[in-house]
């Protein structure tokens, strides 16, 4: 594939292998007490907490927490904050578009953290709604090789409403229509196959390449975007070659 494929393995092996895994761990929890808030605290009726509390548990966040994060989420204990989902618009250099999520309790904290991470490392801000158009909300479910094939993967989710598969060295990528995620994912579970995440991302129409200077400014925005808290997700049309990706590490 093209440098997309590097960009997203890496994309995924820094959540995975982050020094700074308490950082992690916050946002995993934070996961699981709005998806429980907003859809119930049953995981059996709420695809969102199920998938919430199994991308918990397959980043080794200690049941107790993640139990104690359903039951905040579902009224059953006190204490849970009033989080809210954001929205913010920027770019980077080259021309790479910037869509961060932001799940906050403190809207103008949050605001000011993804201002600050942009402009210091050469983005702008932009009006809501002039980067949003150039992605699409897609579910994305990451599958481990680990003896799997790629015509295993597609064989299990061909009727599932999966739209791609595709190869990231280590890993399968499957897309689909966000609403289908719930679909693919059972398809694949009742396949015996397992996966490491099942999301519901934005993923770009068209994607910007990026020479090795323009890519180590993106990657320093997005290293300081998720060094903030409240940031939860940071989405780019940023395409960056694998041989790029090599020299950068």
């Amino acid at each position: 594939m093209s440098g997309h494929s590097k960009w997203a393995t890496t994309k995924h092996k820094k959540a995975v292998i982050d020094a700074k895994r308490g950082k992690l761990f916050a946002k995993l929890i934070k996961n699981v007490e709005v998806a429980a808030r907003t859809g119930g605290g049953d995981p059996d009726g709420n695809p969102t907490l199920y998938d919430a509390i199994q991308k918990a548990k397959k980043n080794s966040v200690p049941l107790d927490n993640i139990e104690r994060a359903r039951k905040r989420g579902g009224g059953e204990e006190a204490g849970g904050a009033d989080w809210q989902t954001i929205m913010y618009e920027g770019y980077a250099p080259g021309g790479v578009a910037l869509l961060v999520e932001c799940l906050t309790d403190n809207r103008n904290r949050a605001a000011s953290e993804v201002r600050v991470a942009i402009t210091r490392n050469g983005g702008s801000m932009a009006d809501a709604g002039s980067v949003a158009y150039l992605f699409n909300r897609k579910g994305v479910v990451i599958v481990p090789k680990e003896g799997t094939t790629e015509d295993d993967v597609m064989l299990a989710v061909a009727d599932a409403g999966a739209e791609d598969v595709n190869d990231l060295g280590e890993s399968f990528e499957v897309v689909s229509e966000a609403t289908d995620l719930v679909a693919v994912r059972t398809a694949l579970v009742e396949a015996g196959i397992d996966y490491e995440s099942a999301d519901s991302d934005f993923l770009p129409s068209m994607e910007i390449p990026l020479q090795e200077d323009d890519a180590k400014k993106v990657l320093r925005i997005v290293d300081a975007l998720d060094d903030s808290d409240d940031v939860q997700n940071v989405f780019t049309n940023a395409d960056i070659p694998d041989e790029i990706m090599e020299r950068i590490g």
